[in-house]
């Protein structure tokens, strides 16, 4: 905090403001300063950082003083943070709120966010340099203040600076946003052709099925999950309500039979939710939405049904899936072994606890398995009478 020196908060000639951002709180190393939370602002020359209640309270630092600095993370209770390193103090150095630090960092801590931003800016005039290139005017001082050493701008001159410096921030305000106005057309542009090349690797997986390696397929796959829906259905695109969980429904059941098959024709609601919701990326959506567009499958008539079992676990499974099925795998895997629990039984099969369990319990509703609860937890045996 030594490398600070107390200052008018006005930019001098040659000087231009990159960012500015509030609720920063100064750290001298480790220790929070003498100072309230402000506002910090980065000019292509200085590290400046004023009082929020009191104006006069302005203090600067050049940038050639900072060797290099690191971003610190958020924590629990804690905000994210600039470590700043610093180069020896300058022996000319004007007067500041510190004669002398045992620290040679300092620390932004950023209450209101906006680090990242901030952190980008610093990184670009820390690379560039301008500072350099373009020496700006010493500030004249003008009389002593509550503090010595600091400098005020006073008269017409300091009033039309700070209109003159208020029109360049206005200006390069107006820039910046038809700059980030032309990148935005840009992103958008890219996400449609983006769109485009999912929907070819789709085509190309469907139409060479027999020419494409098992980890070839996979490794597609993983694109076309990562991309997400295309058009993915919202309220804002079809109302709500009926109409709205009709087009759900629909757009379910084609993203969901190839997971379904994959995973043996069943797959918890849970489970669904989340593979749902990734695909959807920004426009996500509600467990009330799933649930009512699931229970519209059969009214539909698609290739999937919403199950609930006894015990009140929801699964979405294939039409195709059989009952039968499932509790003949349960009673040969069960009498292969000799006896199971829901954990070993998941473990052959690949699938999740919750629905082991659930098969092994429907064989057991039919007669075909009996149980044992014991303190070493639910394990079942073939029915043997």
């Amino acid at each position: 905090m030594d490398r600070f020196s107390w200052s008018n908060g006005l930019l001098e000639i040659n000087e231009t403001l990159v960012i500015q951002q509030r609720g920063v709180r100064l750290y001298d190393g480790d220790d929070k300063a003498k100072l309230d939370v402000g506002v910090v602002l980065l000019s292509t020359h200085r590290l400046i950082w004023r009082d929020v209640k009191n104006h006069e309270c302005c203090i600067a630092m050049p940038l050639s003083q900072i060797l290099f600095f690191e971003e610190q993370a958020a924590g629990i209770g804690k905000s994210a943070k600039i470590v700043i390193h610093l180069h020896p103090t300058l022996t000319n150095k004007e007067p500041g709120p510190y004669q002398h630090s045992k620290y040679s960092f300092i620390k932004l801590s950023f209450k209101e966010h906006g680090q990242i931003e901030f952190y980008r800016r610093l990184t670009e005039e820390m690379t560039q340099k301008r500072w350099e290139n373009t020496p700006v005017s010493q500030p004249i001082p003008t009389g002593t203040g509550s503090q010595a050493g600091r400098t005020r701008a006073v008269g017409i001159v300091g009033i039309e600076r700070k209109i003159e410096e208020k029109r360049k921030e206005t200006d390069k305000n107006i820039s910046e946003a038809f700059e980030d106005l032309s990148k935005l057309m840009v992103k958008v542009k890219n996400a449609k052709e983006m769109v485009e090349l999912s929907r070819s690797i789709a085509n190309k997986i469907k139409d060479k099925q027999g020419d494409i390696t098992e980890d070839e397929t996979i490794r597609f796959k993983s694109y076309l999950l990562s991309m997400g829906i295309a058009n993915p259905v919202t309220r804002e695109t079809h109302g709500s309500g009926t109409h709205y969980h009709l087009q759900l429904a629909k757009q379910l059941g084609d993203m969901l039979q190839a997971p379904l098959e994959e995973r043996g024709g069943m797959m918890a609601l849970t489970e669904v939710y989340c593979l749902v919701n990734r695909a959807r990326g920004m426009e996500l959506l509600s467990p009330e939405d799933l649930v009512n567009a699931c229970k519209m499958f059969e009214s539909l008539k698609l290739p999937l049904r919403l199950r609930v079992f006894d015990s009140g676990v929801m699964v979405v499974q294939l039409q195709s899936h059989s009952e039968e099925e499932m509790i003949a795998s349960a009673l040969d895997s069960v009498s292969d072994k000799g006896s199971l629990t829901a954990e070993e039984f998941a473990k052959l099969l690949g699938l999740s606890v919750l629905l082991s369990k659930e098969r092994l319990l429907l064989a057991e509703k039919m007669g075909h398995l009996c149980r044992d609860d014991s303190v070493e937890g639910l394990r079942f045996y073939p029915n043997l009478f």
